[in-house]
């Protein structure tokens, strides 16, 4: 479990939300809402309440664009999304609703949470894109993808499975770069500019090139 000196960091709310995303978030998150019971396991099958072949978790989905995305190109998948910042919550609720979405549940409170509450090898697919790279040294231990966090995901994906990360910061590529390199469950097989071909674009990605910075993907697979 996450030690009880661990403490979020970033946002949690931004601007006021408009008439309808506070609808949504009144109305439609408690139905896709996942809600976790301190120190017991949960399943993609609790949570989906049917089976669940192909599970697949976006840990800090931002806008929600990708997750929404990879959700409608992939209907009979289920997808967790999780998110502490509301406004991103309430903005993929937008794209949920207006796309008909529904192999979506939602995890608004810390990704880590959620890694130490699922059951072990259970995650066919994990993608980390365009994470806070929290640039000053002093905070660099604040960076997702690190050893305690790697060790988590470990656990929770299948053998075989996939780590997708990404990120327009030189520095936080290196960093992840680094952290993964002499890991023992990690191998990595796609390291470009250029996205995979099952990519779907980001808001973060788009300002990011806008900007005149290159992102940066990297695959790693569970060995």
């Amino acid at each position: 479990m996450i030690p009880t000196t661990s403490r979020l960091y970033g946002r949690r709310k931004g601007r006021p939300l408009r008439v309808r995303k506070s609808r949504l978030m009144e109305e439609l998150l408690p139905k896709w809402l996942i809600t976790l019971v301190p120190g017991a396991r949960i399943s993609f099958e609790d949570i989906f309440k049917s089976p669940a072949p192909t599970k697949i978790l976006e840990i800090g989905f931002g806008g929600g664009e990708h997750l929404a995305a990879q959700a409608k190109l992939r209907p009979d998948d289920c997808f967790i999304g999780c998110e502490p910042f509301l406004n991103g919550v309430a903005s993929l609720l937008d794209h949920l609703e207006r796309e008909t979405i529904g192999n979506v549940r939602i995890f608004n409170d810390d990704a880590r949470l959620m890694l130490d509450a699922l059951e072990g090898a259970s995650l066919d697919q994990c993608f980390v894109l365009f994470a806070d790279p929290w640039p000053k040294k002093r905070h660099i231990e604040r960076r997702f993808i690190g050893p305690e966090n790697l060790a988590r995901l470990a656990r929770v994906l299948k053998q075989g499975a996939l780590l997708r990360l990404a990120s327009d910061d030189p520095n936080l590529i290196t960093w992840m770069r680094d952290c993964l390199k002499g890991h023992s469950d990690f191998t990595c097989v796609y390291d470009a500019i250029d996205p995979p071909p099952d990519w779907v674009q980001t808001r973060y990605q788009e300002k990011a090139i806008a900007a005149g910075r290159v992102p940066v993907f990297l695959d790693y697979r569970r060995t």
